[in-house]
């Protein structure tokens, strides 16, 4: 068990690619006379067995040259990682350091592995937020927004009183799902508003006057860490969202969070449809 999947040609790899779903999929881009390509291999053949949630694929970018074209490779070896069929990182040359080290960043803790499928059909998000334009107003120094946005222990708590406003930016458009807040029953947040594509982040005042695409009241069996379904029709192309949490649960002077998640698909996916026109190109001219 745990060997990568050998891509035959561009029907194989569209079926494979479909077929993961919401999983990582990690393709190396190889060939048979590129020595590098040669060294890195074994290391490759190990990663499935450590990395049992994701996909791994091998390419032959001579024997799928359609693939490898499509994909946009022009050095060997090129490691691609995708999630719902979008590109969301890649590594040209044969570095098995780097290329374990993102492997595990992308693949996430274990801990996620139920969370990814918690809302049928969309992914978390979490990759794609561009944690240094975030930010976080009224959070305490010792628990900022960072320990927020992944579920490995640490907790984001309100500093003055108990509002927060929170800014989470995206690093391509997404389309959001829904949104998870997790906190503790009598700390967690309860009522919410969402603003989306502000160009700056919103102070209080703003916040509490403006206009929301859309407003939360959190029950305490959201906090406990269920995914919210949001107006999914208000969030079609979201490049940041902003929280502005105006009460707790319990009505005290700290809201906490504990994890704070987005569900949905960026909206630069990978159009299938482009290679498949290639494809046909190809043939006509025979």
């Amino acid at each position: 068990m745990g060997l990568a999947t050998v891509i035959e040609n561009e029907g194989h790899f569209q079926h494979e690619m479909a077929n993961a779903g919401t999983k990582l999929v990690v393709v190396d881009f190889t060939a048979t006379w590129c020595p590098p390509c040669q060294r890195i291999a074994p290391f490759f053949e190990q990663l499935p067995a450590k990395f049992p949630r994701a996909v791994f694929l091998k390419v032959d970018v001579d024997r799928c040259a359609e693939t490898a074209a499509a994909q946009g490779i022009s050095a060997m070896p090129t490691f691609v990682f995708y999630r719902n069929r979008t590109k969301i990182d890649r590594l040209q040359g044969a570095d098995p350091a780097t290329l374990e080290s993102k492997v595990r960043h992308y693949y996430g803790s274990d801990d996620a592995g139920d969370e990814d499928n918690a809302v049928a059909g969309h992914m978390d998000l979490g990759t794609f937020i561009t944690k240094s334009e975030c930010e976080c107003l009224n959070e305490a120094d010792e628990h900022p927004l960072a320990h927020a946005l992944t579920s490995g222990g640490g907790y984001l708590a309100s500093d003055c009183d108990e509002q927060l406003i929170i800014n989470i930016a995206f690093n391509q458009l997404v389309k959001l799902h829904s949104v998870k807040i997790k906190g503790p029953a009598d700390k967690g947040p309860k009522f919410v508003k969402l603003f989306i594509n502000q160009p700056r982040t919103l102070d209080f005042d703003q916040a509490s006057g403006n206009t929301s695409v859309q407003e939360l009241e959190l029950t305490p069996s959201d906090v406990e860490g269920n995914p919210v379904p949001l107006k999914f029709v208000k969030f079609q192309s979201v490049q940041n969202i902003q929280l502005f949490i105006k009460d707790n649960q319990s009505g005290g002077d700290v809201t906490q969070i504990d994890h704070l998640a987005f569900y949905g698909t960026p909206i630069s996916t990978t159009n299938m449809g482009e290679f498949k026109r290639v494809a046909r190109k190809k043939g006509e001219g025979h």
